[in-house]
């Protein structure tokens, strides 16, 4: 009889996973929400989401690794093969990537007001489904997770549609 091996998932890898996403969320909806909240035209909206996710998700991974890669050596005091932080960073980049797009999708598909709240909406799902998941897998609340993380994240989306429409004015 063969024994498998149980694959588990590292706590850095999680660690990068929710960071991204979470991240990409509320950056990108509360970016987006200012933008809109200022009353710019659908074209610099689309244009200021599309180049926030690419030229975040690069910064975020390359943060991921830079960390990661310091805290990994500085624990071991010497040099490490960088594999392991390559692998967050590659998480880091790809959760924030596809994350940053769930905002960004009402604006490319709707117009107007609708896009903004659809986008705003859909962000908060997510970050509920995110906060709800990840406490599941840690065997806490998942409920109350969800609620953290939706309530945290729409925070940072009320200051962004506050500093929007002060600096619109």
């Amino acid at each position: 009889m063969l024994l498998e091996k149980e694959k588990k998932v590292s706590n850095s890898s999680v660690r990068n996973f929710v960071f991204g996403v979470e991240d990409s969320l509320v950056s990108t909806v509360g970016l987006l929400s200012g933008v809109a909240a200022a009353g710019m035209e659908k074209s610099t909206i689309l244009l200021t989401g599309v180049v926030l996710i690419f030229v975040e998700a690069f910064s975020m991974a390359v943060g991921s690794f830079l960390s990661d890669q310091s805290a990994e050596e500085y624990a071991a005091r010497a040099d490490l093969p960088i594999m392991r932080s390559l692998r967050g960073a590659l998480i880091m980049f790809v959760s924030y990537f596809v994350s940053g797009f769930i905002p960004l999708v009402p604006y490319i598909v709707m117009i107007g007001s609708q896009a903004f709240w659809y986008s705003i909406g859909l962000s908060l799902i997510a970050l509920f489904i995110l906060g709800a998941g990840g406490s599941y897998l840690s065997r806490v609340n998942p409920f109350k997770g969800g609620l953290q993380m939706a309530a945290i994240g729409g925070a940072a989306i009320g200051i962004g549609v506050a500093v929007g429409s002060i600096i619109s004015l």
